[in-house]
C-alpha cells in the first residue's frame, strides 16, 4: 500500500478544503493525472497522482479540511 500525501503548498498555505475527487475508491489511476481538487482562501489547485495503481482509500471527503503533509489517500 502506498500513501498519497497533501504536498507542501507554499509558506502561506497550511490548510485547504477538498473540492472534489476526480476518481472514486476502486478506480485505477495513472501517475501524473489529476486526482483531487482543493481550495483555500488564496487559490484553487489540483493534486496529481504520484504513482499508478488502484485507489483503495480516500481519507478526506468533499468539504473536509486537510493540512499539508497529511495522508489523503492510499493506492495499491
Amino acid at each position: 500500500m502506498k500513501e498519497i500525501k497533501l504536498p507542501e503548498l507554499g509558506e502561506e498555505i497550511k490548510e485547504v478544503t477538498v473540492s472534489f475527487w476526480y476518481h472514486k475508491e476502486g478506480d485505477t489511476i495513472s501517475s501524473d493525472e489529476n486526482l483531487v481538487e482543493f481550495y483555500s482562501d488564496k487559490a484553487n489547485f489540483s493534486v496529481k497522482a504520484p504513482f499508478s495503481g488502484k485507489l483503495v482509500k480516500i481519507r478526506f471527503k468533499e468539504g473536509a479540511k486537510v493540512k499539508t503533509g497529511e495522508v489523503i489517500g492510499e493506492v495499491e
